[in-house]
């Protein structure tokens, strides 16, 4: 069998005792027909209205609110289609693991690539973030089958608190007009260019993932090297 059907979910987040009964609430709830393949092509579908908002910037900031409005339906799709089958005990957890997951990486294209398209941000750092967090994502992956642990938040802050992050600077983007404008200039020795206003947020999510992201290769490369010791030569 799978270590994933075993595998601990790690869940830290601020927001996450407030989540996790809201959801089986709403599992509870929801009709007979909804199911969680369904729920889960929901959350990409929310991940293409994100991205779809944040091209439409380039034309009006009042876009931004149908990318907040994205993020609300990619949180109901990919939060729910887990806990609806665990409330129905319709669990599947090789195949619920790998559609999820699949869809969680093309969801994140649609999302970082959406906002590098936006007219707030260039393509090269919505590339940026992609990357570590795919990183990330495939950090987990390798973390569920080695060590049995599904870590779905680092400390307090996980997905969720990422997406009502991103609502929370749409809505301050939106108020704040000089944001709409805004560049500064860079310069990285022969290069020249500048750094529009969500390029600035997005060094400094950049920096904070890659900071958790490396942090947590070393720690656990730690780990690992002292319960798979080098086996010395007879």
């Amino acid at each position: 069998m799978s270590n994933k059907e075993n595998s601990v979910r790690i869940q830290t987040s601020i927001l996450n005792p407030y989540e996790k009964k809201a959801l089986i609430w709403m599992a509870e709830r929801l009709p007979r027909w909804v199911t969680s393949d369904m729920l889960t092509w929901f959350s990409l579908f929310g991940a293409v209205v994100i991205a779809l908002g944040y091209l439409l910037t380039n034309y009006h900031p009042a876009w931004l609110w149908l990318s907040s409005l994205g993020f609300v339906l990619h949180w109901v799709g990919d939060s729910l289609d887990g806990t609806i089958a665990r409330v129905r005990n319709q669990s599947r957890p090789l195949y619920g693991f790998y559609i999820d997951h699949n869809m969680d990486c093309i969801a994140e294209f649609f999302i970082f690539g959406g906002m590098g398209l936006s007219a707030y941000m260039h393509f090269w750092m919505g590339l940026l973030l992609f990357c570590v967090y795919l990183g990330m994502e495939v950090y987990v992956m390798i973390c569920a089958h080695l060590k049995n642990e599904f870590k779905l938040t680092y400390g307090v802050f996980g997905p969720t608190e990422l997406r009502v992050l991103m609502i929370l600077l749409n809505t301050i983007w939106f108020f704040i007009e000089p944001l709409h404008t805004f560049s500064l200039p860079l310069k990285v020795g022969p290069l020249t260019g500048e750094l529009l206003s969500l390029d600035m947020a997005g060094v400094v999510v950049f920096i904070i993932l890659c900071s958790i992201y490396f942090g947590s290769l070393i720690k656990d490369g730690k780990y690992f090297a002292k319960i798979d010791p080098l086996k010395k030569n007879k």
